[in-house]
């Protein structure tokens, strides 16, 4: 069996194949319009061939002005293959070889969708079972389970207690709150890049990958209490597909009153404000007290996201696997995730 990157006259044979799994995948009408735009690529475009038979697809995806891909949006193998994860392990691991090769320093993240509610459904867990296992054979074994959120009109503005007042910030400002509110967070990402490169690069970092976000600066905002003491802060953002929370967080010393729902009600009217009727985020699934405050502001969960990446400790510190989540069709549509303490981490983009 051949493992390689396709070419130009690949194509028809790349669009024709078709997931019927209940998992998300990426239809022939998506993959073509955003390969004109540079986020698919020919070369980040991976089969498996049995002669002249496509039998296993891979498709990784990135930034239309970055030179590497961020994220593994799509992964089949065609069920009459006898070990589909070994298939796909071989195909992953193919990939992330070319990849490293080209001078990519942090390995793509997979991120592979789920619908809501989907350990109740046995199509949905046979469908994860064989990604579950190429992955990690690939060495992506770190794991989290995230969900995607969405604000539509419908739901109303959430309302603000009126406790906190919102202004706007210095650079430095921002960099500051973030430092402090990475501390204690509950959010998976957060604490590892604490534990590898400390509060100062965590934030410095934090700050320089929403600058670069399509999003407006203009829209960030420090939450203060009334006598001036900062609170938090609240920054809505925005990816190639849609507006989303972004980030928010509350310092260490003022959690646990609730002036979370004062921030993320301060999101969502800003974003409103600058003409949104979309808004999405997202939050991992083990940190209850975020996901209860979208639940409060009327977001309500659409999708289950699954994101394999390289451990920490096995690659350079970097924003990869929050610019994946933020930045794909099927890894990043929502946003970073948010937490009380932190960026909490996903991001994709839809």
């Amino acid at each position: 069996m051949l493992f390689r990157s396709t070419t130009e006259t690949d194509l028809d044979r790349v669009t024709a194949v078709t997931v019927d799994e209940p998992v998300g995948w990426i239809p022939a009408d998506r993959y073509l319009e955003e390969l004109k735009e540079g986020m698919y690529r020919p070369e980040w475009t991976w089969i498996a061939e049995d002669g002249d038979r496509i039998v296993a697809r891979a498709l990784w995806w990135g930034h239309a002005t970055g030179e590497h891909p961020l994220a593994l949006d799509c992964l089949y193998v065609d069920p009459s293959v006898p070990d589909r994860a070994a298939v796909a392990a071989g195909l992953i691991t193919a990939g992330l070889r070319a990849f490293a090769a080209q001078g990519a320093t942090t390995p793509p993240l997979y991120n592979l969708t789920l619908p809501t509610g989907w350990r109740q459904d046995p199509a949905v867990v046979a469908a994860l079972d064989w990604r579950h296992e190429a992955a990690r054979a690939a060495g992506l074994t770190d794991q989290v389970e995230r969900l995607r959120l969405e604000w539509t009109p419908e739901a109303g503005l959430p309302v603000s207690s009126g406790r906190l007042m919102f202004t706007e910030g210095s650079d430095e400002e921002f960099l500051d709150v973030f430092r402090r509110i990475a501390v204690g967070s509950l959010d998976g990402e957060t604490r590892r890049n604490l534990a590898s490169m400390g509060a100062e690069a965590t934030a410095r970092e934090e700050v320089d990958f929403y600058l670069g976000c399509p999003g407006e600066r203009s829209w960030w905002r420090l939450a203060r209490t009334p006598d001036g003491q900062v609170a938090g802060l609240a920054l809505p953002s925005a990816t190639p597909y849609n507006r989303n929370v972004g980030y928010l967080g509350v310092v260490p010393e003022l959690r646990g009153q609730g002036y979370v729902d004062d921030v993320l009600a301060e999101i969502t009217r800003v974003q409103v404000e600058a003409g949104a009727e979309l808004i999405t985020a997202t939050t991992d699934t083990d940190n209850a007290p975020m996901a209860a405050a979208f639940a409060r502001a009327g977001y309500r969960t659409t999708q289950t996201r699954m994101i394999y990446s390289v451990p920490e400790a096995s690659q350079p510190a970097s924003k990869g696997s929050q610019e994946a989540t933020e930045g794909s069709p099927e890894a990043a549509e929502g946003s970073p995730a948010t937490s009380e303490g932190s960026r909490a981490a996903s991001a994709a983009a839809s």
